[in-house]
């Protein structure tokens, strides 16, 4: 996060906390609940390892994410959205509902979702998978 006296306006310091390629998607998938850093990279395999331990550092600096670390031997990591990272999941939501849109009315893509979550379901498994260009 930047020095706040470099934002020249609110909307710049929303942007940077969820800019990024990943950053939105992490906090997504963490609004179902806290997840394990192999869960969110099942959940993104197109983010490499690298970029999505970068993600999830700058995330949790900017206190959107809590990182809990278990006393366990192997070690066990999970992630979870504080209050404030839960704050966004509206806004992401609706995000979520412009692209649905976009996708439909623009490219001519309709994506099937799931009626329990209200979520958008990618192949045959329900599981997320990037979508085809």
């Amino acid at each position: 996060m930047r020095d706040c006296a470099e934002y020249m306006c609110a909307l710049e310091a929303s942007l940077d906390m969820v800019g990024g390629k990943w950053k939105a998607l992490i906090l997504w998938h963490l609004a179902e609940g806290a997840l394990r850093y192999s869960e969110l990279g099942r959940l993104m395999p197109r983010a490499t390892p690298k970029m999505l331990t970068q993600q999830l550092r700058e995330l949790e600096a900017d206190r959107l994410i809590a990182r809990k670390v278990f006393p366990v031997v192997p070690p066990h990591v999970e992630y979870s959205l504080t209050d404030l990272g839960r704050s966004l999941v509206p806004l992401l939501g609706g995000m979520c509902d412009w692209g649905k849109r976009y996708l439909r009315e623009v490219r001519g893509v309709e994506l099937p979702m799931c009626e329990k979550t209200g979520r958008i379901l990618h192949g045959k498994t329900g599981k997320s998978q990037p979508l085809s260009s």
